[in-house]
């Protein structure tokens, strides 16, 4: 059973609160409503405005481009209309990478039959030649690409900025995921040529129940989701929660200030866990580990060890990670990308995803260095007494 404080390994489904964001949400708990024109409400609307600057700072948009929703897949439901794909000939498309975020595939308002996907290569990046070659084949057609920053389960890093622009020489518009890149590298909508970002606050140590697009141009009302009152320029309708926008405002703005130092900090500490397992298990494979990563993440397998078994030994030791994303039902089992990238579905169901993040100490990951090898050792053995 676990002795001491318990290790959190798991930022990229949620990191913990900040204690700035705690003491901003605390402060607007009881703000009026920003809606309103009276002293109380003009106050709110203060709060709403000032995280609504933090969160465009964060990945260089302009303030008047944000929308705030209630998280990452409301952002997601609203992008991926076929109003937003560029005026064309014939039935509107989507084009997504096949190692998208589950509300990323799920497509949004396009039809099953309009939405194709684009294949990963080996390293979990988006194949580039297969993504011109759709986008030719669809030429005059109304198409809106979705391609994430970072994969949320490997960390490889995509080349958003070469997919934008060969979505722009064919009219297409791009959609990009920014969820787990936001705050853990530098981020520009210019430089990478996307036409929207997707951010969620409690990635970035905010609360649940914020998100935000951040455009290189306003969302267009006549494409909202939720219509009602007019909020957000009328692009969501329904009053802000202004609490926990606040206390994404404040997570945003202390990301962006630890853009200098953390990103360097995280990834030593990344390298020396994945140091540690790998001297524990010298079989074990990285994945995506040829190619760019987000400096927090680590998807790696132990060939013979069940990621389900290992998730739960590692849990009952004190130590939290998981075997891939969150949203999906809480599941342990394969991976949906590294089934895109072509892994064995044996080694794929071996696969455990460590993400660190702002709260993260050298001593966590020494810990869990120890922890790790010691159940490792364990399972190995059984799984050779049981084999002789």
């Amino acid at each position: 059973m676990a002795a001491g404080p318990r290790i959190y390994l798991d930022h990229n489904a949620t990191s913990p609160l900040r204690p700035a964001a705690r003491a901003a949400m605390l402060s607007a708990m009881e703000a009026g409503n920003p809606s309103s024109v009276h002293a109380e409400g003009r106050a709110a609307r203060a709060l709403v405005e000032a995280a609504r600057s933090e969160v465009a700072a964060l990945c260089g948009g302009s303030p008047r481009h944000v929308v705030f929703t209630s998280g990452a897949t409301e952002a997601a439901a609203m992008l991926l209309d076929p109003a937003l794909a560029p005026w064309g000939e014939g039935a509107p498309r989507l084009l997504v990478f096949a190692g998208e975020h589950p509300c990323m595939l799920a497509g949004g308002s396009f039809g099953d039959r309009w939405i194709e996907r684009i294949a990963a290569t080996a390293e979990g990046l988006v194949d580039l030649s297969a993504l011109e070659a759709a986008l030719a084949a669809g030429q005059g057609r109304p198409t809106l690409v979705a391609l994430q920053r970072a994969n949320n389960e490997t960390g490889a890093i995509q080349p958003v900025a070469q997919a934008a622009a060969l979505a722009r020489a064919q009219g297409a518009r791009l959609v990009c995921d920014a969820v787990q890149a936001a705050g853990r590298l530098p981020i520009d909508l210019a430089d990478l040529g996307a036409d929207w970002l997707i951010l969620s606050s409690h990635k970035l140590g905010g609360s649940k129940g914020a998100g935000a697009i951040v455009g290189a141009r306003p969302f267009p009302a006549e494409a909202a989701l939720i219509r009602g009152g007019g909020q957000e320029r009328g692009a969501r309708a329904g009053t802000e929660n202004v609490a926990a926008i606040a206390g994404f405002g404040a997570a945003a703005a202390e990301a962006r200030a630890g853009l200098g130092r953390e990103p360097a900090r995280l990834a030593a500490l990344r390298d020396r866990l994945e140091g540690q397992v790998r001297a524990a298990a010298p079989g074990a494979v990285v994945f995506s580990g040829g190619a760019e990563r987000l400096c927090n993440t680590s998807c790696l397998a132990v060939p013979g060890v069940s990621a389900e078994t290992l998730v739960m030994a590692l849990d009952l030791d004190g130590a939290a990670v998981s075997s891939g994303s969150a949203c999906s039902s809480g599941k342990v089992g394969a991976s949906h990308v590294l089934a895109a990238m072509g892994v064995d579905p044996a080694l794929a169901r071996a696969a455990i995803r460590i993400s660190l993040g702002w709260s993260t100490t050298e001593e966590d990951v020494i810990r869990f260095g120890e922890i790790f090898a010691r159940r490792v050792a364990n399972m190995l053995a059984r799984g050779a007494k049981s084999a002789a």
